[in-house]
């Protein structure tokens, strides 16, 4: 009985420590717009204003700042 006790936990436990979606946030800016939001996705792609943009979010942080933003401020 001990034995499936535990493997009952420790399937709980392994199953319960998934992943999390997550979007995080930062705010870049450059000389040509005003302000603006742009987010990494949980699929690993920017998103600006709720628009995924099908770009990794490194790829396009890199893009932007060597137009002359500046992210992260």
């Amino acid at each position: 009985m001990k034995n499936y006790t535990l493997i009952l936990i420790a399937s709980l436990l392994f199953f319960s420590c998934k992943k999390e979606d997550s979007v995080a946030c930062t705010t870049c800016n450059s000389p040509q717009t005003i302000s603006f939001e742009i987010c990494r996705e949980s699929n690993g792609n920017a998103s600006i204003n709720g628009e995924n943009t099908g770009t990794n979010y490194g790829i396009y942080i890199t893009g932007l700042e060597e137009a002359g933003a500046t992210c992260g401020n």
